[in-house]
């Protein structure tokens, strides 16, 4: 499997900046393989000891791929706007990402899911909640649908980030034209 960054001067190694980049980007895509046919989903995640945590129904297409086919792609990636250029060819997206390769898996031990989940709520709704989600929650919840809730995990055998700042001054915005960049 090829992991090389095509546009090495993007590669970002920095651990620190691709810790805080995964604690506050919001979805990621989960690329899995149905009988060939690529299935690309969006979902909430979290970062947590080396694995990518995700969750929801314990039935349905997903899960039955990941019965098949445990081998994922998991990839996080936010836009920060557009970088004008009076050369078509030079505009550009200031940007991060992060694809991970891995097995995917259910978690099985409740100690571990609930601890998943309640990252899932520190992240994307802080300070909401008065006390710790139960194990109990986690246990017995079911949907609306009436499935319960799969917590996954993907734990990286490969990943890779790249990031492109852009430079501040060229970015776009609604009404900026070419003729504004050219006196520069």
């Amino acid at each position: 499997m090829e992991t090389n960054i095509r546009m090495e001067k993007r590669t970002c190694t920095d651990k620190e900046q691709i810790k805080k980049f995964l604690s506050e980007a919001q979805t990621a895509f989960l690329g899995l393989v149905d009988d060939n046919i690529p299935y690309v989903i969006p979902l909430n995640y979290v970062f947590k000891d080396g694995n990518f945590y995700m969750h929801g129904a314990n039935t349905g297409r997903k899960i039955n791929i990941i019965n098949k086919n445990a081998n994922a792609c998991f990839t996080i990636c936010e836009n920060y706007g557009t970088i004008a250029d009076p050369i078509p060819a030079n505009i550009d997206t200031a940007y991060m990402s992060v694809i991970a390769n891995g097995p995917i898996e259910l978690v099985t031990d409740l100690d571990e899911a609930t601890a998943a989940m309640q990252e899932m709520l520190n992240k994307y709704v802080p300070d909401y909640f008065i006390a710790p989600l139960s194990k109990a929650h986690v246990e017995k919840y079911q949907s609306s649908l009436g499935s319960k809730t799969a917590v996954l995990k993907l734990k990286p055998v490969t990943m890779t980030a790249k990031v492109h700042q852009g430079d501040e001054q060229m970015k776009y915005y609604y009404g900026r034209t070419v003729t504004q960049d050219l006196s520069r």
